[in-house]
């Protein structure tokens, strides 16, 4: 039930994202859903969270491991840079599916990286989806 929760604040945090750092044209970062019904849009949300989700449990957690060293050497601020390279992986491979996430630029997606961040975290802090579960009860 907790993942559930955690994939639908991804995708309200992704929808909030694309309306703060969407822009124009060909910047920013916008999605491009599967179909144009009333619900087209709802559903790529919801399956480019679920790549988010997928994406920063595998790749994300090997590229955070190998980048230690720079991490320590920009103390933490590496972490943007590869927050969004995780954004640029999850809009190629949603480019790869012909709907999802679109990119201005890689610099569009470490902003949007940033943006999502910050949302995601005071949402699940509001939640209480970030807490452990306490097995004692």
């Amino acid at each position: 039930m907790r993942s559930l929760i955690r994939v639908l604040v991804s995708a309200f945090a992704l929808w909030l994202t694309t309306l703060i750092v969407g822009g124009s044209g060909d910047q920013g970062v916008w999605i491009v859903p599967i179909n144009a019904d009333q619900y087209g849009h709802l559903v790529t949300l919801l399956l480019v969270a679920l790549a988010f989700g997928l994406v920063n449990g595998t790749l994300g957690k090997i590229v955070r491991f190998v980048s230690i060293p720079l991490y320590i050497l920009t103390l933490g601020l590496f972490g943007l840079i590869v927050n969004g390279i995780m954004f640029a992986v999850v809009a190629w491979l949603s480019d790869l599916a012909g709907f999802g996430l679109a990119l201005g630029g890689f610099w569009w997606g470490v902003l949007a990286a940033l943006v999502m961040s910050v949302l995601s975290g005071i949402m699940n802090g509001l939640l209480g989806t970030n807490r452990k579960r306490d097995r004692d009860r």
